[in-house]
């Protein structure tokens, strides 16, 4: 079947009806999500993510694939990490900037990147898809193109085209028909189980309240709060932050329901909170800030809130975002990701394709032995 290949340099070119069907229900390839970062200033060239999205339409010209794209002048907000890639090419006077990026910028979330149109021929379409960003790769004279955090089940269409697989590790919680989050906390061993009840009780000590907002119901001044929070995270850090006011607003003017806040108030006045997405059967853990240290805020806001909202609305996964051992004993599991990678120089291939091949060995031992130090007792029902 003949296609139309085409290359866009604002998702705004493709119709937002035409984009959601082949996005499905996930929150972070929605168009109104992927235009919000366009829109804001959050995701452009200025920043150094220059949207470069494909399409691929059949002869009667209706949308059958799409590939997020984006054209990058350095490695920040991408989280997985290949600055020593870049210092190796350094290192031997070549450039490895810039270079292509299937992703959705800033955040480290699980999903399709090969948008197909349902009853296509997958293996055909995705294939077009790939071999036009390999040949953007070539009129850019971009380094490399990396696929960031697609699902498990696409890795053969990029591997089919060369590509290199990579695989790390995040933590997230499973519903296991738990009534409530007592229920979720009799599968733990008893001192796991004590520490939980401890933290969120230091929390109704400290007289703070927590209460879920939907992006509906955010007024100005919750906004200036989510805001305020979510930038000074970064500030402490000494870091700027990746998205503007203007994002988040869009955010909750287009897409009302699908972001959830989590604010912590303390004398009526909010303190600290957790910026969430929601999206099909799960919830997605984003952003973190407060403004007032109390113990044990960060967990009640960022996990257990999340988990009884799971919970209460039925649903059944929680992925809280990247990094933390610290999840492992609040009754979040290891799961693997995945990246996949293609450069131009073989010499370069070479190497990181030894490299991965070790790193594999090391993410597996990690993988097995945060399970051997998860919180549930042995008879937990699976």
């Amino acid at each position: 079947m003949r296609m139309r290949m085409q290359t866009h340099e604002h998702i705004d070119d493709i119709r937002a009806g035409e984009w959601n069907a082949l996005a499905g229900d996930d929150p972070f390839l929605r168009h109104e999500f992927l235009a919000a970062l366009e829109h804001s200033g959050s995701a452009c060239p200025d920043t150094g993510w220059q949207p470069l999205h494909l399409s691929c339409r059949d002869e009667q010209g209706r949308l059958v694939g799409a590939l997020p794209l984006y054209l990058k002048s350095h490695s920040y907000g991408e989280f997985v990490f290949d600055w020593a890639w870049a210092d190796a090419y350094q290192r031997h006077g070549l450039r490895y900037y810039p270079k292509l990026v299937s992703a959705v910028p800033f955040s480290p979330v699980g999903g399709h990147r090969l948008l197909l149109a349902p009853g296509v021929r997958r293996s055909e379409t995705a294939r077009q898809l790939i071999d036009k960003a390999l040949e953007l790769s070539k009129e850019l004279h971009a380094s490399s193109i990396h696929c960031l955090f697609p699902l498990e089940e696409e890795l053969p269409d990029w591997s089919a085209a060369g590509f290199l697989t990579r695989r790390d590790c995040q933590f997230h919680w499973h519903d296991r028909g738990y009534r409530d989050f007592e229920h979720f906390l009799e599968g733990f061993t008893a001192d796991k189980r004590k520490k939980v009840h401890r933290e969120r009780r230091r929390i109704a000590e400290a007289g703070i309240c927590l209460e879920a907002v939907r992006g509906g119901e955010l007024d100005g001044r919750l906004m200036d709060a989510l805001y305020r929070f979510y930038v000074a995270t970064y500030e402490k850090r000494g870091r700027p932050s990746y998205l503007t006011r203007e994002f988040f607003e869009e955010l909750a003017r287009n897409m009302p329901d699908s972001l959830v806040t989590f604010f912590a108030f303390h004398a009526g006045t909010p303190v600290a909170a957790a910026i969430c997405l929601e999206g099909g059967d799960t919830l997605y853990g984003r952003h973190w800030g407060s403004e007032q240290e109390f113990h044990s805020l960060h967990f009640e806001t960022c996990y257990y809130q999340g988990i009884e909202h799971c919970i209460r609305t039925g649903l059944k996964h929680f992925n809280p975002g990247t990094q933390g051992e610290h999840k492992i004993s609040r009754g979040f599991e290891p799961v693997y990701t995945w990246s996949s990678h293609w450069l131009v120089r073989p010499e370069f291939r070479a190497a990181i394709d030894e490299y991965l091949r070790r790193e594999q060995h090391q993410i597996d031992a990690y993988f097995h032995e945060t399970e051997a130090h998860l919180p549930f007792h042995a008879s937990r029902d699976p």
